[in-house]
């Protein structure tokens, strides 16, 4: 259950356009015959010059047992570029049962160099204090990297696969695969997430992490004509199969 809520962040904020100087959306996780299992809120705050994101994730039901009252806190802000937001800080803050973490990044910009500062407390005691420099570098944190796809991704019909890097991606070394499906792709996307809108769009994002049964785990997404994901699943799971996310 712990992983789910981690992966839940990476597609809870999966949105392409900013037309408003705040955008909150909300989602609920299911799976299976266990039903809604996690939900997630996110709030984007911004105006000419900086912007906030602040994305809060609970399990509920059954996995908040099995977690021990699992949350999480993801926190990014940073500044306006050209229209593009460009990370200064990326906060997460995780706790269950008796644990808490904290992991702060400071991107230096002038150096390109990414500072991680993490803090580890149970039972209310502080039981590991580091500071980590990052093998790589980015303007963009897990977050932002979402919201500025819009910008990146220049056609989001047209089949093709990106490679960007993300601050926060740690276990895949800073790296974010994304996949714009291939025409014969579409019925597995429709049948996964639903029929896309107009103006809407499909895309894949590739996780590398060691809890899926297939060598890469794969996040299938459904993206409204309004930039907002509207329905996403996680494929592939260890002893869970698929997990399905969809915004209420």
């Amino acid at each position: 259950m712990k992983q789910l809520l981690i992966l839940l962040s990476a597609f809870a904020l999966f949105s392409t356009s900013v037309h408003a100087e705040t955008i909150e959306a909300n989602y609920k996780v299911e799976f299976g015959i266990f039903g809604e299992i996690g939900v997630a809120n996110a709030i984007l705050t911004r105006d000419d010059n900086s912007y906030t994101i602040d994305v809060e994730l609970e399990a509920t039901g059954l996995a908040k047992k099995l977690s021990g009252n699992r949350k999480e806190h993801h926190i990014s802000k940073g500044h306006i570029e050209n229209g593009v937001m460009v990370s200064d800080l990326y906060q997460v803050i995780k706790s269950h049962g008796d644990k808490t973490t904290n992991k702060i990044y400071y991107i230096d910009h002038k150096n390109k160099s990414v500072i991680k500062s993490y803090k580890h407390w149970k039972n209310g005691k502080l039981s590991d204090d580091s500071n980590t420099t990052m093998d790589y570098y980015s303007k963009n944190d897990l977050l932002t990297l979402y919201f500025n796809l819009d910008k990146m991704i220049q056609d989001k019909q047209k089949s093709a696969s990106y490679t960007f890097t993300a601050v926060g991606a740690e276990k895949q070394n800073g790296s974010v695969e994304v996949i714009i499906p291939e025409s014969n792709e579409l019925n597995e996307f429709k049948e996964s997430v639903g029929a896309k809108d107009k103006n809407g769009w499909y895309a894949r994002a590739v996780i590398n992490q060691d809890i899926f049964s297939s060598d890469k785990g794969e996040l299938l997404l459904r993206i409204g004509e309004d930039g907002i994901t509207q329905k996403a699943v996680l494929k592939d799971l260890i002893l869970f199969g698929d997990v399905r996310a969809e915004k209420i």
